[in-house]
């Protein structure tokens, strides 16, 4: 992704999602994706990244891994969202699977369970951070645009 942008709130209505997809920029790096009815009022659409999602939600496979995007949240849940990327365009994982995925995490212990569905409720950038790929977890997208998402995938 170009790291051209400029810092700012970049927003583009989708028709498959009935809704906006909202994202937040700066330094090069995705602050925030959401799903707004109406964007904010400072949006502008002028973001290669929004063209690429354009073109995810028409159909065009995309992982989005190259986009930077900041996790700023306890390590833990950092690597819960990072192992969340590594599921590829059209898979799926269970929640124990993805707490396998993640070093020192043990997919047995209910700590470490819980700590998974806590990442995945408070992912600052759902679609990117792909949640809508673990089967019986959270997603931080609200459910309508979360059940599209995994129809769009196959899932």
């Amino acid at each position: 992704m170009s790291t051209e942008a400029e810092a700012g709130i970049y927003a583009r209505e989708s028709e498959y999602l009935d809704c906006y997809v909202q994202v937040g920029y700066a330094s090069g790096r995705v602050l925030s994706v959401s799903f707004p009815e109406v964007p904010d009022a400072d949006a502008t659409d002028d973001l290669e990244l929004l063209d690429r999602i354009q073109a995810y939600l028409e159909g065009t496979e995309d992982d989005f891994n190259d986009v930077e995007v900041a996790l700023t949240m306890p390590t833990d849940q950092r690597e819960v969202l990072e192992a969340v990327r590594g599921v590829p365009y059209g898979s799926q994982v269970g929640v124990e699977k993805l707490a396998a995925l993640v070093p020192g995490l043990d997919p047995e212990e209910p700590e470490d369970l819980q700590l998974v569905r806590t990442a995945l409720a408070e992912n600052p950038a759902p679609l990117l951070v792909p949640d809508h790929r673990v089967r019986d977890g959270p997603s931080a997208a609200p459910p309508e645009v979360e059940q599209r998402l995994r129809s769009l995938e196959g899932l």
